[in-house]
């Protein structure tokens, strides 16, 4: 049996001369016996774990680090002679296995060099048999300046145009570590994911491919099939020798001989009738253990487990008098996409453990969401979060690692392109969750309208990628799953890329150019991105920025504000809502429920066009540092109030008040049951007195919509400024209301707000009770600016006069109950509009 030993423990770092540190830290980390190391990890937290550098999320500390970048380093680490005479005991074959380096690396044991690196998103296995000697043996891992590798690629290759000057795409590594949009510039090297020995004998399993598909027979039965395309590495003297491969899942098992000299072979296993797997919302995610196991004369040699669901996936693109849809089908029912785009969780991709990752997923959970987007600018992420996808229901729809710039098809690119795609392909394609790989994010987009045809000239800039090499790898060795060149993409190359009426959108007009109403202008087919800036949640901020006092302006919050003009448009975005914000808690609260409202008005226009618009995809689930940006979930993991929207607008069954054309309701029902009830519209003035109503019952069938005409004399307001419309639906018990205000709130007669509010502790909990005395809009509570550790249960409620609400404080019981009740913890917008400063004074 093969033996794996873990090389965890043991290493250092240290600058390699010529060394590139400022002249405090320069002796620390370039002294011989360097630095101790963490690995998995990176310089960054290693030199941080030291007390050599301060957090690189803290004030501007970033530009301060940018010398990591651009240094070379080498990690050491000493094989004990007593660990290696146990690994080599009985073994033919020893092998370094090196799960991912970052990035452009050379490995040395002892005096050899025994593998050279270039691709952050690959693994290495290097032959070391030979290289070990007697005794104690030195392990290095000398990483070279990502910098420098780019740069000088980039000279050899010539310049292509970006969304950014940084040389990312002319390096296989993480492209957002160069900065972005909603990130800093940290530069990262190191031994990111596990590095270890693999001492084995005879044959090895080299490669295990898995097709997992669900077939109907004539009977109707269904018919689970797992086949395993098993590559084989043999010795020398194992070439001659009889192998065996056994698969085994779901109690069905299956045995092929391997002759002698064969190195590939094919095991299919047959599951009747399998427990389909569903996306959440549509059914459970049962999931089988899948096993193989290779024998040889000795006994077992090696094996491969993987947990996996049987279903099917298709994409649906067959053109309609619409245009071209982008539907995903799961074991052949359309699926009402409500997802997130995923960037890394953090700019130091070893700290996201599975514990991270499961509460990630737990927050597209319980925002009601059922799909993830990994985006093209980050990287292949852990198994961890497939799995977590898998077992809660979350589909994933995968990008290829090309983002926001024109990405060179020659040497030594492009092969590393073809080998880094291929390995991704193999090691998640047993995942039930995946459901599409996407070849690019806004590559094709950029080609067409960001100018870039003029500056390239006759120069390479990926499409020969993602039209050609990524779909034939994926036909190749993945044909269980759909491949689409990119995001966004119309299907054709004949036709705009961008194009709502085809295939995937992304909508940047809307926070760039135009107030989010402009949303309402869109009929699309499936929207892949889409978002609405906000701060972090405020002890997130405070943590990070040193400012004293915080300002929207000051220099540390400007500092975690990535986007072009970000404060600017925030700015912009609120004047037509809010007008201007009389200072930086209002600032801070408005700006979060502006956020909010943009993506929830969006979700809203978007789902009433269900099935012609199949899905959304917001932009962004999460943070990778503490930033203002686009985030339902900020860099600390606090969720903002745009998390508890999606909530709302992501629910299964889902009523909305509409003005396209004339005021409607719209009852969206995503279950596959029929929903009846009833619903009562009424206009009313502020206080909340019914002007006019009407009452009438209703039914949706499964999967369906209904669109309601509000009769006029409930949809006509009198007094825009006074009036507003609630839709209270009723139905099993349940009792869901939408609310329609004729006005902006800026031009509301909002009256002073007046509410009477009471805390009780409840075990750990502190739960606040607020009766409104007068119309209440949008009410908040925000623990954490008094307990960074706590958290609400709800936010963003309004109530009219005489209506509770009570909020639970998850570990606030032991918050000062007075400061709870006021400002700036509890917050509605009447009174943040109403102390707004008057621009015309």
């Amino acid at each position: 049996m093969a033996v794996h030993f873990d090389l965890r423990e043991n290493w250092t770092v240290r600058a390699v001369p010529p060394a590139g540190p400022p002249e405090e830290a320069a002796e620390a980390v370039t002294a011989p016996e360097g630095v101790p190391a963490a690995v998995p990890g990176c310089v960054h937290t290693d030199l941080l774990a030291a007390g050599l550098i301060g957090d690189p999320y803290a004030d501007d500390n970033e530009t301060r680090l940018g010398w990591i970048g651009r240094t070379d380093w080498r990690y050491a680490t000493v094989l004990a002679e007593d660990a290696l005479t146990g690994l080599l005991e009985g073994a033919e074959r020893l092998d370094l296995v090196c799960d991912g380096l970052d990035t452009v690396a050379e490995v040395r044991l002892n005096d050899r060099v025994v593998g050279r690196t270039a691709n952050m998103h690959r693994s290495y296995r290097f032959d070391v048999t030979d290289a070990v000697r007697a005794g104690d043996n030195e392990l290095a891992v000398t990483f070279t300046s990502a910098y420098r590798y780019a740069e000088d690629l980039r000279l050899r290759l010539g310049d292509r145009p970006g969304a950014y000057p940084e040389p990312f795409q002319f390096i296989r590594k993480m492209a957002c570590n160069f900065g972005w949009d909603w990130g800093p510039t940290l530069v990262t090297a190191g031994i990111w994911r596990p590095i270890g020995l693999h001492a084995w004998s005879t044959a090895r399993l080299a490669g295990v491919r898995p097709e997992i598909t669900v077939r109907t027979g004539a009977d109707g039965r269904t018919e689970g099939v797992a086949r395993l395309h098993v590559e084989l590495e043999r010795t020398g003297a194992g070439a001659d020798a009889p192998l065996t491969l056994t698969a085994a899942v779901a109690g069905q098992r299956r045995e092929v001989a391997v002759a002698p000299g064969e190195s590939a072979a094919v095991v299919e296993v047959r599951v009747p009738d399998p427990r389909l797997w569903w996306p959440r919302g549509h059914g459970d995610q049962p999931l089988y253990d899948l096993g193989l196991r290779l024998d040889g004369p000795g006994g077992e040699l090696d094996a491969w487990r993987r947990r996996v669901g049987f279903r099917t996936v298709e994409l649906d693109t067959r053109p309609d008098a619409a245009g071209t849809p982008f539907t995903i089908r799961v074991n052949g029912e359309p699926i009402l996409v409500k997802g997130a785009n995923w960037i890394p969780d953090d700019c130091f991709p070893a700290r996201v453990t599975r514990e991270r990752y499961a509460e990630r997923i737990d927050q597209v959970v319980g925002a009601n969401m059922n799909l993830l987007r990994i985006w093209g600018g980050g990287r292949y992420e852990s198994d961890d979060l497939y799995e977590l996808c898998g077992e809660r229901g979350v589909l994933v729809w995968q990008d290829f690692l090309f983002a926001c710039a024109a990405y060179p098809e020659e040497p030594p690119l492009a092969e590393e392109v073809e080998a880094e795609a291929r390995e991704a392909v193999v090691r998640l394609a047993h995942h039930a969750a995946l459901v599409l790989w996407n070849g690019n994010n806004e590559n094709i987009w950029g080609h067409e309208d960001w100018g870039w045809k003029a500056e390239l000239g006759a120069r390479t800039w990926g499409e020969r990628y993602y039209l050609d090499l990524l779909p034939r790898i994926v036909a190749e060795l993945d044909p269980t799953r759909p491949y689409w060149p990119g995001s966004p993409y119309s299907g054709r190359p004949d036709r705009h890329p961008n194009d709502p009426a085809h295939g995937t959108v992304h909508i940047w007009d809307v926070w760039n150019e135009r107030d989010y109403t402009g949303y309402l202008d869109y009929r699309p087919r499936f929207v892949a991105e889409f978002g609405f800036q906000a701060p972090p949640a405020h002890a997130t901020l405070r943590a990070a920025v040193g400012d004293e006092p915080l300002a929207p302006d000051s220099p540390g919050v400007r500092h975690h504000q990535k986007a072009e003009d970000g404060d600017g448009k925030l700015a912009r975005g609120l004047a037509p809502h809010f007008g201007p914000a009389a200072g930086f808690d209002d600032w801070h609260y408005l700006t979060q429920v502006n956020q909010a409202r943009a993506i929830s008005l969006g979700i809203e226009h978007f789902r009433a066009q269900w099935p012609l618009c199949a899905g959304t995809v917001v932009w962004q689930l999460n943070d990778c540092w503490p930033v203002t940006s686009w985030s339902a979930v900020d860099g600390a993991g606090r969720r903002k109030p745009l998390w508890y929207a999606l909530r709302r607008v992501h629910r299964d069954r889902l009523v909305t008040v509409r003005a396209d054309g004339g005021l409607s309701v719209v009852l969206c029902n995503d279950t596959g049951r029929t929903w009846e009830g009833r619903v009562r519209l009424a206009r009313r003035d502020l206080a909340g007195a019914v002007l006019e109503e009407v009452e009438a019952g209703f039914q949706v069938g499964p999967r369906g919509l209904l669109r309601l005409a509000v009769p006029e004399p409930v949809a006509r307001a009198e007094d825009p400024a006074r009036e507003l419309v609630t839709a209270d639906v009723t139905a099993d018990g349940d009792v869901d209301r939408a609310w329609w205000f004729f006005a902006e709130d800026v031009d509301l007669a909002l009256p002073e707000p007046e509410y009477d509010a009471e805390a009780l502790v409840r075990g750990g909990d502190l739960r606040v009770t607020v009766t409104a005395r007068t119309l209440l809009r949008d009410l908040a509570l925000f623990p954490d600016r008094l307990d960074g550790a706590a958290e609400v249960d709800e936010a963003l409620v309004t109530l009219l006069p005489e209506e509770s609400h009570t909020f639970t404080i998850e570990g606030g019981a032991a918050l000062d109950p007075e400061a709870v009740l006021r400002p700036p913890v509890l917050r509605c917008v009447n009174e943040a509009v109403r102390t707004a400063p008057d621009p015309a004074r």
